[in-house]
């Protein structure tokens, strides 16, 4: 179903109960769009927002809702974490990311947090309303060109195969090396993921060391050319 069609006959009837969704999001004008493009579905509702990990939680217990939509990039903690620490506490909420990171970063690892679904915040409009019904029915969702590669690693890996170095990164070293990519400095990073400098150049030392870097310099050079081809 296209959302920009007048008639809806997939959406649901006003006897089916609605599902109410946690929308978290840092970015005020994203939230506002989502939440209007959700409540548009009389099967579906925003029922509260929340703009970092803490706020996500507190509100999680509060209203209880039936999921989440929430993104991987969050001031503090990040959505990965909050996704671990939100099933901790209920372990069959259905929680949908939606991210401004292509699927090939942080998809999987969404995944086996126990995410049910992953969503680029360039195609949520056409997708999200599919892909939020999907997991709160039980299911999955994941782009077809993610499914195709998740297939054919479950096809042709192996327990001694040990996959890209960049799995050795945990949640936020990631973090931290998409944004050396992206040309940001060590305050910059600090400013970005609401994190102390020092932090910062913690996490950069653990990357160069898992990395095996002989230097910073070939470690930001290898950050701008693994983002340029935006995989890991």
């Amino acid at each position: 179903m296209k959302l920009d069609e007048p008639s809806a006959p997939s959406r649901a009837t006003s006897a089916t109960p609605q599902k109410r969704l946690l929308l978290v999001d840092d970015h005020p004008v994203f939230r506002h769009g989502l939440r209007k493009l959700i409540n548009e579905e009389s099967d579906l509702e925003i029922c509260s927002e929340a703009e970092n990990a803490q706020e996500a939680l507190d509100a999680l217990r509060r209203y209880r809702p039936d999921g989440a939509l929430l993104d991987v990039s969050l001031p503090g903690t990040n959505g990965i974490e909050l996704i671990k620490l939100a099933l901790s506490e209920q372990p069959k909420r259905a929680i949908l990311v939606l991210s401004m990171h292509d699927e090939s970063l942080y998809a999987l690892r969404a995944l086996r947090a126990g995410a049910k679904g992953y969503v680029m915040k360039r195609e949520a409009t056409s997708h999200v309303v599919e892909a939020v019904r999907t997991v709160m029915a039980g299911g999955i969702y994941v782009s077809p060109k993610l499914s195709e590669r998740l297939v054919f690693k479950a096809i042709y890996s192996s327990e001694s195969d040990l996959g890209s170095p960049i799995d050795r990164l945990s949640d936020r070293e990631l973090e931290v090396l998409q944004l050396l990519g992206a040309g940001r400095s060590t305050r910059q990073i600090a400013e970005t993921l609401y994190l102390s400098v020092k932090t910062i150049e913690t996490h950069r030392a653990h990357i160069k060391k898992k990395l095996g870097f002989k230097d910073a310099g070939e470690m930001v050079k290898f950050a701008i050319e693994w983002a340029s081809v935006g995989q890991n």
